[in-house]
């Protein structure tokens, strides 16, 4: 695999085509194996010919993309089960990983850091940065030695930390800008001969569960407490035809 395939150019964040972040590795596991073609599996699982140590990052990043393609290991070092490329898509989203080590011989865990390239909508990028950030409980571009991450990756602390908080900003921008449309059509609906006040008071408290959520940087928790406010909103709406048809099938 070519360098240019994987940007080893430096930090990329709000870039219109693809982000290229770099994150310190904090804990090796957990172990996964992978078959003939790459495709991981979990560690033990039949057919499997060799094992990784995909650590905590990588980890973060697949679950961030929700459902997703299998991932496939595209390279790994028969020296090292903890140097490896892989990649992963899903509808939005294509994400390909490595993990390296960039000081001390790769002889404990925390020398080890991964470079995440990520293509797709700059909205759904954000929001993929903001939830592996929110898995991870920590900031990932804080490094064990910052002066040989650094060197490993191209660029000075503060451009990784511009990127991947340029990220942030952005996706909860989106997501409190979704959230505040919602708020508008509930208060829109409010007093309107057939909307149901029940309903739009169970999409104020899912509007209040996505705020909480975008506290904390959940941006899955928020995209499911907004995916229940617009159902509730919908059905709530006389004009949808959606809640009559609710009640005719309850028999009221």
């Amino acid at each position: 695999m070519s360098d240019a395939r994987w940007g080893r150019s430096g930090p990329i964040g709000l870039d219109p085509q693809r982000s290229v972040l770099f994150a310190q590795v904090m804990d090796s596991k957990p172990k996964m194996s992978y078959d003939e073609e790459g495709v991981m599996h979990p560690f033990g699982a039949k057919g499997a010919v060799d094992k990784v140590f995909l650590g905590d990052v990588a980890r973060a990043a697949l679950r961030s993309m929700g459902t997703h393609e299998p991932a496939r290991f595209t390279q790994n070092s028969v020296y090292d089960e903890q140097t490896w490329e892989l990649e992963c898509s899903n509808d939005e989203l294509e994400v390909r990983i490595s993990s390296r080590h960039y000081w001390g011989f790769g002889l404990i865990t925390r020398c080890f850091l991964n470079e995440i390239v990520i293509e797709g909508s700059l909205s759904a990028r954000s929001r993929c940065a903001l939830d592996i950030a929110a898995s991870l409980g920590r900031n990932p571009w804080e490094p064990t030695r910052v002066r040989a991450f650094e060197r490993a990756t191209s660029g000075s602390i503060s451009s990784h930390t511009s990127c991947w908080e340029g990220l942030f900003s952005h996706a909860r921008e989106g997501l409190s800008d979704d959230i505040a449309r919602l708020q508008d059509s509930v208060h829109g609906l409010r007093g309107v001969d057939g909307a149901s006040g029940e309903l739009l008071d169970s999409a104020e408290e899912a509007l209040d569960r996505a705020r909480e959520a975008l506290a904390d940087k959940n941006a899955p928790a928020v995209e499911r407490a907004l995916s229940r406010a617009s159902s509730d909103i919908v059905r709530a709406d006389p004009s949808s035809g959606i809640g009559s048809a609710d009640r005719e099938l309850l028999g009221d």
